[in-house]
């Protein structure tokens, strides 16, 4: 996806937001319709039968045939893709989308008369019963884009973003192999030493979006003072997504430059950020901690790191079983639980080798993710160096 900001006018603003509820009121109708569905029923209806329904509700209903058919056909087909990534597993089922938190649609068949430059910062994007919309030309729209999709924010910008796929980023050649580290203190910390932390917000706006939440914790719900509060803590809400796209995209581009092998832990992002409650009956422990926990692994961008890894560096990612990349010396390849002091600090029980406990980890991830590719070039797995003295109290970073 290639996403530039969009800048439509009150009246466009307005017609755009009828066809993000148009949009969103067809999904909704397709998931009550799949929610009846039961073992032993009838199927339920498929991207053909819903067609006509929507045709026969056009028909009927006024404000529904003012709408976008292109919008609403394509609000229908996006479900069916939804639901066909259900039944193969890879994603979760679809739910309902809510006005104000899911504002969007997608128009595809898109022509090359329909995006146009009008000067060398702006362009225009042509959208059905909308006309010419303009957008800031940040770069150029790729030629292969054949769809696009508009949405709007929490904190009520507009963006538009083609689909394209992005040509990868050549290797370098160099035969380097990196491991990548993963952790909330420090966002990653790479094997050659380097600790990377992500851009969040700086002190004073976080105490600012302290006050907001204490001040909407007071407010009267459907009130304009309640609104007002929720559209700044949006606002800060997005600078803080903004920084942390921006970090994860200059990351994976530096990484997928660097290195011909990036390496990282196959680690199990939706199953360690589930919820602590539990159940009535066995009511979970620790939740407040565990919640925590879960904002920190969520806003270190995890999973979206290693998503734009395997998008620019294709077939060069690996992905190493985490299990003792903490607790392993990756010094003389002793196994201890004692040898990680902090969280910071790696202090081997055996030899003594003193190193960053993520620098340690990271290393281990490349020295596995190493011996993977030899094996599979058909040679011996890597072996440590038997001359390899280990370092005594290296100087610590971070």
């Amino acid at each position: 996806m290639t996403r530039y900001r969009l800048q439509p006018s009150p009246v466009q603003q307005q017609a755009l937001l009828e066809h993000c509820g148009h949009a969103r009121f067809v999904w909704n109708l397709a998931v009550e319709q799949h929610a009846w569905w039961r073992p032993g029923r009838g199927s339920a209806p498929g991207f053909a039968e819903q067609c006509r329904q929507l045709t026969q509700a056009r028909a009927e209903f006024a404000w529904l045939r003012a709408g976008s058919v292109t919008v609403q056909q394509q609000g229908l087909k996006d479900f069916h893709q939804a639901m066909a990534g259900f039944f193969a597993g890879t994603h979760s089922r679809p739910t309902w989308r809510k006005a104000g938190r899911h504002e969007g649609f997608r128009i595809v068949a898109v022509k090359p008369g329909d995006v146009r430059r009008v000067s060398r910062r702006v362009g225009q994007v042509k959208v059905p019963k909308v006309g010419w919309v303009r957008f800031g030309w940040s770069r150029p729209v790729p030629d292969t884009a054949k769809s696009y999709r508009i949405t709007r924010d929490r904190a009520g910008r507009w963006h538009v973003a083609f689909a394209a796929i992005p040509d990868p980023i050549p290797a370098p050649g160099t035969g380097e192999v990196v491991g990548v580290d993963r952790g909330v203190a420090v966002a990653a910390a790479l094997s050659t030493g380097d600790l990377l932390h992500v851009s969040g917000l700086r002190e004073g706006e976080k105490a600012r979006l302290a006050r907001l939440l204490r001040r909407l914790a007071r407010a009267k719900r459907g009130s304009r003072r309640r609104a007002r509060v929720k559209a700044a803590i949006a606002r800060l809400r997005a600078r803080e997504t903004d920084r942390r796209n921006d970090w994860i995209e200059k990351t994976s581009t530096d990484l997928a430059r660097r290195f011909d092998v990036i390496a990282v832990e196959d680690l199990n992002i939706k199953g360690m950020t589930r919820s602590a409650r539990g159940t009535v009956e066995a009511p979970g422990r620790r939740v407040r901690q565990k919640a925590g926990l879960n904002r920190g692994i969520l806003a270190a961008g995890w999973g979206a790191l290693v998503i734009r890894l395997e998008h620019k560096a294709p077939g060069r990612v690996i992905k190493i079983d985490p299990r003792n990349t903490s607790r392993t010396c990756s010094a003389c390849g002793h196994v201890a639980g004692e040898s990680r002091k902090s969280q910071a600090v790696f202090s081997c029980v055996a030899c003594g080798f003193r190193v960053n406990a993520d620098v340690n980890a990271a290393c281990n991830i490349r020295d596995t993710a190493a011996g993977h590719a030899v094996a599979a070039r058909g040679g011996p797995p890597l072996g440590r160096p038997a001359n390899r003295e280990p370092q005594h109290d290296l100087a610590l970073t971070g």
